[in-house]
């Protein structure tokens, strides 16, 4: 699914459902994850989030400084209430 944008389009104040910062994702989205996107999980602001779901109810976040074997973040999907915005929002 290259392209792939969530249903949203890039002009859009709402955040996609589901974004990820892996550019080998299908929902992976470089134009929105330009704009900044800030995510607060279980009210929380993080900032090691490769992954959300917002209708799921989950977020997939590296841990530490760990990689694979490829160089890859290692992750650990993780359930509760996930928050997102952009952080250039346009109503300011």
């Amino acid at each position: 699914m290259p392209g792939y944008t969530g249903g949203m389009s890039d002009e859009s104040d709402t955040p996609p459902d589901r974004l990820s910062t892996d550019p080998r994702s299908p929902f992976f989205n470089q134009a929105l994850l330009q704009r900044g996107v800030g995510v607060r999980f279980k009210g929380v602001e993080r900032t090691n989030v490769e992954e959300y779901c917002i209708s799921e109810g989950w977020v997939r976040m590296a841990i530490g400084k760990t990689v694979d074997r490829k160089g890859n973040p290692m992750t650990m999907k993780l359930s509760g209430t996930v928050e997102v915005w952009f952080q250039d929002s346009k109503a300011e």
